[in-house]
């Protein structure tokens, strides 16, 4: 394909400019159908646990946190995260909660994270139902937190914030939905223009011939509808 300026690329552009609008509005619509029809919604609850080096002493007070309580707990974040997957809690929270799926399946829709440099665990949970995706995350941090005071014989583990019902679908956005949809529209629709333009060997204009073969154009042919011009002539 021969090089074309921007003066050109506007207008080829603009004289598809029909066409692109289509082809922009087909993707969105696409998108709107794809969100609305095809795309189960699902819920996301999230519950925080804290990870505290405090213990009881006995007469109602609290040991401080030291820099060595903070270190292992740094340390421990990471195994903890595995500990909550694990076969052994998510096995105790479906025989709690009476679900009635595997712990594999629970565990494809459990995530643990950990906020950067804090001592903050966050477990999320995702389900069909928004009610349950709640009652599931704050068991897991439950189940979680007796584990590891049986298998570390601490009680570093307290709840931060218990996960509440999600009041909307978490893997539905419309609006981002469509602005994606609609890009690939435009992406699709340039792509189009652009090919058009290369297989379209007609010359339309005179700029066309005189750049093509190098010669000025010294005179130019109209092209007449005979049928327009029949039609006017037999209203005279």
């Amino acid at each position: 394909m021969e090089e074309l300026d921007l003066k050109e690329l506007f207008s080829i552009f603009w004289n598809k400019k029909v066409q692109i609008i289509l082809i922009v509005l087909i993707f969105v619509v696409l998108g709107i159908i794809y969100t609305v029809g095809f795309t189960t919604p699902m819920y996301t609850a999230s519950t925080t646990l804290v990870l505290a080096g405090a213990e009881d002493t006995g007469d109602g007070k609290t040991n401080s946190i030291t820099t060595t309580d903070i270190t292992i707990n740094s340390k421990l974040v990471s195994t903890y995260s595995v500990i909550v997957r694990s076969k052994d809690v998510l096995g105790q929270v479906i025989s709690n909660l009476g679900i009635n799926e595997s712990w594999e399946t629970l565990r494809n829709n459990v995530s643990v994270s950990s906020v950067e440099d804090t001592e903050v665990i966050e477990i999320s949970v995702t389900t069909k139902e928004p009610e349950e995706a709640a009652k599931i995350a704050n068991e897991i941090a439950k189940v979680f937190t007796e584990k590891v005071a049986d298998i570390y014989n601490i009680n570093n583990v307290h709840a931060l914030d218990e996960a509440d019902i999600p009041e909307g679908p978490s893997n539905i956005n419309h609006q981002r939905d469509v602005v994606i949809f609609a890009f690939i529209g435009v992406v699709i629709a340039v792509i189009y223009v652009l090919i058009a333009n290369m297989l379209d060997t007609t010359v339309k204009t005179a700029e066309e011939v005189e750049k093509e073969f190098k010669l000025p154009v010294i005179a130019s042919i109209p092209v007449y509808n005979n049928e327009i011009q029949k039609a006017k002539g037999g209203r005279r």
